[in-house]
């Protein structure tokens, strides 16, 4: 008999809770390996008097791109309102909310000073969260501009492009990496996208650590919005995946915009095929596709509303989410439903649904609180679960 809604909720909850009140953490979470200063921004519409707060903003993504579209042919002056500076980087903000759950975590990365051995002030406080950091250069820079229906991430990652398989050897070594996946239980390797080098990470991964380690880690892989990346790119970085499961058990995290593109690129047609059907049905079946046709251990598909992750046992589900129309920060929402979903199903071992979950209410406690949730805050969500977004 198919649970509710709500006794999915409650039975993660109650699951969460038991692994809160167990001595120690069950499993080491190793993430890597970039690093970002996160300037939060608001576009100004209106003011009415300099006092820096006294403003009403663009609120649409739709309404900034419109006062762009005007100045075509004359020009435009849009003030950008700083709300705050914060570390960021999808390894530092799913590292965070892993440690924020209570898994023992690491980090290797991007979050240095230019001596990259000292930790960046924005960065202190994210290393104290985890069990030993390790900076191998300084982080990138991002202008974050948000509005009430979504975000637009201004990367500047030159520095990330030094972040290389090489340099790890270097300033890691094999060896070292070798007894870290080892004693890890979860090892995230994120942003493909804007880290030039994560490919080749992966395939020295694959060449000289992965297939000499008697338990290896689960891998989670997040892109990271591959959008200006080309499919032939895409297509080698999934060929490069499906050879990584065969040596450790891959799951790839894909939201909504992501999991349309790779149902294309691979030729999947999922999306086009059950266009008809809800949406919970299509990105259900769209991951299950997707999951298929690279081979992987996992594809999770999280929207704003909710997520389906489909398993290489056959199992998959859909969660609706604690959506909410008013977050308090969107920017790192994505990240911290990895940290949720990761850390259940893959430092946890729990099943797929409760696993959804978990996510969901780590990434809508994320976004109402603007901070990383711990677990019983997770669980409080979950046991009073806000209607879904279509309720």
């Amino acid at each position: 008999m198919s649970r509710s809604r709500e006794q999915v909720a409650n039975d993660a909850a109650a699951a969460l809770r038991d692994s809160i009140q167990g001595e120690g953490s069950p499993g080491v979470a190793l993430v890597g390996f970039d690093g970002f200063v996160d300037v939060i921004i608001n576009a100004v519409d209106t003011r009415a008097s300099m006092t820096p707060e006294d403003f009403t903003p663009i609120r649409t993504i739709s309404g900034f791109a419109a006062r762009c579209d005007a100045a075509a042919g004359k020009s435009a002056n849009i003030e950008m309102h700083v709300v705050e500076e914060r570390f960021g980087g999808n390894g530092p903000l799913m590292a965070g909310g892993l440690a924020r759950l209570g898994a023992t975590t690491d980090y290797i990365g991007g979050i240095g000073e230019t001596d990259p051995s000292r930790v960046h002030p924005l960065f202190e406080g994210f290393a104290e969260r985890c069990r030993e950091v390790v900076c191998i250069g300084p982080p990138g820079h991002t202008d974050a501009l948000e509005f009430e229906d979504g975000k637009l991430m201004l990367g500047k990652p030159a520095n990330m492009q030094a972040i290389t398989w090489d340099l790890l050897r270097d300033r890691v070594g094999v060896s070292e990496l070798a007894r870290r996946c080892e004693e890890a239980r979860l090892f995230g390797i994120v942003n493909w996208t804007l880290s030039g080098g994560v490919q080749g990470i992966w395939e020295g991964l694959i060449a000289e650590v992965l297939g000499r380690l008697d338990s290896p880690p689960g891998v989670f892989i997040d892109l990271s919005d591959p959008a200006k990346r080309t499919d032939a790119d895409v297509k080698s970085a999934m060929e490069c995946l499906g050879r990584m499961n065969a040596l450790a058990p891959v799951t790839l995290g894909l939201n909504l915009a992501e999991s349309e593109r790779m149902d294309r690129v691979l030729g999947c047609g999922s999306y086009e095929r059950n266009a008809s059907l809800g949406k919970s049905e299509r990105v259900s079946l769209a991951a299950e596709a997707i999951r298929e046709a690279i081979g992987l251990d996992c594809v999770v598909v999280h929207p704003r509303d909710g997520a389906a992750a489909a398993e290489a046992s056959g199992a998959s589900a859909w969660f609706d989410g604690p959506f909410t129309r008013e977050p308090k920060l969107s920017t790192g929402a994505g990240d911290h439903f990895n940290a949720g979903f990761a850390h259940a199903r893959t430092v946890l071992g729990l099943p797929i649904e409760e696993s959804l979950a978990i996510g969901c209410g780590t990434s809508g406690a994320y976004v109402r609180d603007a901070e990383s949730p711990t677990s019983a805050r997770v669980c409080e969500l979950l046991e009073d679960l806000p209607p879904p977004a279509q309720a």
